[in-house]
């Protein structure tokens, strides 16, 4: 009891400088066990403490120790300080391998927790559930599914706890560290994959192939009624309109239902247009691929993020998880062959031109909007008006809302890339991603190549999760036909060819090329000497004459380049056969057809 209360009141002292808070006494406080087998540490500190990564680990065991006909924990990677990364797999007939899953015709619900470690109520509301489950109080759950469900995937930034981790959450007492031990954002990184945590992460979805995958965090930004936010890409917005209409017409109905009915308030995925000033509007975000939901709308597979609001108490945020995910099984149980239509439909068609980048349209829609009663004004500290929230209820009949509607970047969808032998890494995580990369056996010449050259290129002036990423303006210039045996074969026409697209085509802002695998096309490796250079250039000139007034020319129009002798020089060398003709050529080439690709 003195313990309870001292956590208490560290908990009060934490939360002293964030926005009041409205009254909560939902139905769902009574999930919590008070004692009995596997209490959990979240239930035993009466919904103020997450157990460390040891605690967590062994909790685990005590689950599986407790049910070990329908659970197993199994390691899907290491983490770079080497901690286990531990997923467990329920199933009520002990289906525990991928072969033994997909035989049972059970649904399969992929459940991450911990990609942000801070961030962390999935872990704590699904391990009340599975404890549920092992008891006996809920066996209908795996009468109707299977379950994956990964603790903690960020298991170096959980390890990096203090109470002093994210300024605007309200619990638990003390918390993880967004990035893992390399300083890296994992949902980040679910294009590029440079972590050990995301590619574990891809390894399971490859072999499983769950009907669902779930990715619980807890959001940033603004002050407002809802406890749990929560969604996917909009059918407007999709790569995948007919998986995220499904989700809006099978799952959400249930998910929130329960919600409502256990006195929680569900709401919509969004953001703010400008923190200081609410009534300017929402940001109606799509996600891209580098990030989970947005990877799984490229590739089919109907993702939910699910933002719980920082601002309300933890002990609210896992009770409002338990029962999102409840609802969500409760719905794929009811809908999955729904589900799995859209899916299918999604996977058997690829677009001629895709959408690779989009920006805010300059019109908003409206939506009605449960917000919260705030004030503004001038802060001595910052100089300017600050938003001050009160703790009251405001409802918004009509809050302009931006969605990220408007085509930025749209390109042409290649029918194959052929990736050179030099680029094996690449090969590799396309594999990781489920794409099919076919070796070309055959010295049969290639016909109506392209080649990307680079023609205007801007590096960030900064790193971006480890990377100095490139924007890059290119000339798509015909290659002569050749032999390209040994080359890796990527055909679009595929089931994820839209991720394909994504990661392979150099104007997609998230594909390799973006995120610098590839920057070694930007330097050159030998350099001309003028000595040489002057009397090669005279000949060529003399042997050249268009090339000769085409130098000509450019002397006279180009005041600059006429007084810039290493200009002109430069100009005459790359006009010569010793200029490194690799330089500035993305080294991935292209076919297009120009007949619609439909898959098979």
């Amino acid at each position: 009891m003195i313990a309870s209360l001292l956590l208490l009141s560290a908990s009060v002292t934490l939360d002293s400088h964030l926005p009041p808070l409205l009254p909560w006494q939902g139905q769902s406080l009574a999930l919590i066990q008070q004692k009995g087998p596997l209490t959990t540490d979240f239930e035993l500190s009466e919904g103020l403490k997450s157990p460390n990564y040891q605690q967590t680990m062994a909790f685990v065991d005590r689950l599986v120790a407790a049910n070990p006909t329908q659970f197993q924990v199994q390691t899907i990677a290491h983490s770079a300080s080497g901690r286990a990364i531990n997923m467990m797999v329920a199933s009520e007939d002990g289906a525990f391998t991928p072969s033994q899953l997909m035989q049972n015709a059970k649904p399969t619900i992929f459940i991450q927790a911990g990609i942000h470690a801070g961030e962390i109520d999935g872990k704590d509301a699904m391990f009340m559930l599975l404890r549920d489950i092992a008891t006996g109080k809920r066996r209908d759950i795996l009468s109707q599914v299977n379950i994956l469900f990964i603790p903690i995937l960020n298991v170096d930034g959980h390890e990096r706890s203090s109470q002093f981790n994210r300024i605007n959450q309200r619990g638990p007492v003390e918390m993880g560290f967004r990035t893992n031990a390399n300083n890296l954002n994992l949902n980040r990184d679910f294009t590029k994959l440079d972590t050990p945590e995301v590619r574990g992460v891809l390894k399971v979805i490859k072999q499983f192939n769950p009907d669902l995958y779930i990715d619980v965090h807890v959001t940033d930004g603004a002050d407002y009624q809802y406890d749990v936010t929560y969604g996917y890409n909009p059918v407007f917005a999709s790569e995948s309109p007919s998986v995220s209409d499904a989700l809006n017409n099978y799952f959400k109905p249930i998910i929130d239902t329960k919600l409502q009915e256990q006195g929680h308030i569900p709401g919509p995925l969004v953001f703010v247009m400008d923190k200081r000033e609410f009534k300017k509007g929402l940001a109606g975000w799509v996600a891209t691929p580098r990030y989970s939901n947005g990877w799984g709308d490229l590739r089919s597979l109907p993702t939910i993020l699910v933002e719980n609001h920082s601002l309300k108490p933890y002990k609210q945020r896992v009770l409002g998880t338990y029962v999102f995910l409840d609802g969500a099984i409760s719905a794929l149980a009811q809908h999955h062959h729904q589900l799995t239509e859209a899916v299918e439909k999604e996977r058997a068609f690829v677009p001629s031109q895709l959408i690779v980048e989009r920006s805010y349209a300059k019109e908003p829609n409206t939506i009605a909007f449960a917000g919260i009663k705030y004030s503004r004004s001038k802060s001595a500290l910052s100089g300017q008006m600050e938003v001050k929230y009160l703790g009251e209820k405001q409802h918004y009949e009509a809050l302009p809302i931006y969605w990220q509607k408007d085509a930025k970047t749209v390109i042409t969808v290649p029918s194959t890339f052929y990736i050179p032998p030099a680029y094996p890494d690449i090969v590799e995580k396309l594999k990781l991603h489920g794409i099919t990369v076919e070796n070309v056996s055959s010295d049969e010449l290639v016909t109506n190549l392209k080649v990307a050259v680079v023609t205007k290129h801007e590096f960030d002036k900064a790193p971006f999760e480890g990377r100095f990423r490139v924007n890059a303006d290119f000339d798509f210039v015909d290659v002569p036909e050749k032999s390209l045996i040994g080359w890796s074969k990527v055909e679009t026409a595929q089931p994820f060819g839209e991720l394909v697209a994504h990661l392979l085509h150099p104007k997609a802002p998230d594909s390799f090329f973006a995120w610098g695998e590839f920057n070694t096309i930007f330097q050159r490796t030998e350099y001309m000497e003028n000595y040489a250079l002057a009397p090669y250039a005279r000949h060529m000139l003399k042997d050249k004459p268009a090339l000769a007034l085409e130098f000509d020319k450019k002397i006279r129009e180009d005041a600059a380049f006429a007084k810039d002798a290493q200009a002109r020089l430069n100009w005459l060398y790359e006009h010569t056969p010793f200029y490194d003709q690799a330089y500035l050529k993305y080294p991935v080439l292209m076919t297009f057809d120009t007949k619609p690709q439909i898959k098979n």
